[in-house]
């Protein structure tokens, strides 16, 4: 008889590493279906509607696509969509994702596609969510399913597929040579190890800053490039958990007007993917000046010895980094939750959360 295990957001972060071996490797088969419609026309731009951690990854892969497909990618959100934004053309590939599959924002988003005459695409975790009813092509981007609201494997694995993607597609136009493909799908998988090897190191980091993490309150999270949605993901998931203010920029955004903010209760996290690293480090030395609150994840081995900065050891191509970053921020949103008891949210939430909400009616019905 099998054992049955506890699902927490933990041990959704430590199946990432098997999720990022086992999707790269069948990259062609999970990716086909999306792969063939991009591929069917020659689209100059790729437009992705998707909120919360689903923009996030989105982010996440963004440089990815846009390096190894050469076009312009373009996140939006289905709100933005809907009401704001959506003068799309028959030039520009577009698809929502919903990891749930039960965002009525982002099947609202689905029916403007539609009323438009055009495809509409969907990706989802969960192919018998709400959103299948309303997709001419439903895409699940193979996680397997996730019951904790505050989602982790599934942002790591939608960033992953969104990269597979990309890197399929681009063999498909012949953008890429089959060395190159072959090259990056070893990094891709490399990347488990790197992201198994930074969970053992952020647990050690946690325990180096017990006091400050479960100190933590008002939280600027700062990267660049394929690291801004590193931060994005970060601050959402530590507002979601943590309960506290947490927001991110990009890092030379900070100094134009964030830091007049800053005090020595403020924590600052600082994310270095080697793109402008000069700079970033700069602002993190900085930053130690004014709160001893000031975090460092890099690739630079000359921090190796300070307790306040995690040094990941790899030759990773800074667009797939976010592979390896994620579990960092993911694994501390969870600890300092864990550590501080505040998974139980305040009545006002639940006033608020009676009377508006961004899921479908059958979302109370899944599976939790």
């Amino acid at each position: 008889m099998s054992e049955n295990k506890t699902e927490t957001m933990l041990s959704y972060i430590e199946e990432c590493p098997d999720i990022i071996r086992n999707n790269t490797k069948d990259s062609k088969a999970i990716t086909l279906d999306l792969v063939k419609e991009y591929t069917s026309f020659p689209y100059k731009t790729i437009w992705i509607v998707a909120s919360g951690s689903s923009s996030n990854s989105a982010y996440c892969a963004r440089y990815f696509m846009r390096r190894y497909l050469d076009c312009e990618v373009k996140v939006i959100t289905p709100f933005t969509f809907i009401h704001a934004e959506n003068n799309f053309t028959p030039d520009d590939f577009i698809f929502v994702i919903s990891q749930s599959g039960y965002s009525s924002n982002t099947i609202e988003a689905l029916q403007v596609i539609k009323n438009r005459g055009r495809k509409t695409i969907s990706l989802t975790m969960d192919s018998n969510s709400d959103i299948k009813d309303y997709s001419d092509l439903l895409v699940n981007f193979n996680i397997g399913f996730e019951k904790i609201g505050f989602v982790t494997k599934g942002v790591t694995g939608l960033t992953l597929f969104l990269m597979l993607f990309a890197l399929e597609a681009s063999l498909t136009k012949d953008i890429i040579s089959l060395d190159l493909y072959q090259d990056l799908k070893n990094q891709l998988d490399k990347s488990a190890l790197v992201n198994q090897e930074v969970l053992k190191q952020t647990k050690e980091f946690y325990q180096d800053n017990f006091l400050s993490l479960v100190s933590i309150d008002k939280t600027y999270i700062c990267g660049l490039g394929s690291g801004y949605g590193v931060a994005l993901e970060g601050a959402l998931k530590i507002s979601e958990t943590v309960q506290i203010p947490a927001s991110a920029c990009e890092s030379e955004e900070y100094l134009h007007g964030i830091t007049l903010q800053v005090t020595p209760k403020t924590t600052g996290f600082f994310i270095d993917t080697s793109l402008a690293s000069d700079r970033i480090i700069e602002i993190y030395e900085a930053n130690k000046l004014a709160t001893n609150n000031t975090f460092l994840i890099t690739l630079n081995s000359q921090y190796k010895d300070e307790k306040t900065a995690l040094v990941v050891d790899t030759d990773i191509d800074s667009e797939i980094l976010p592979l390896c970053f994620l579990p960092f921020f993911q694994y501390l949103a969870y600890q300092i939750t864990e550590d501080t008891s505040r998974w139980e949210k305040h009545p006002s939430y639940k006033r608020l959360s009676e009377v508006i909400g961004g899921k479908t009616k059958n979302y109370s019905k899944r599976p939790s």
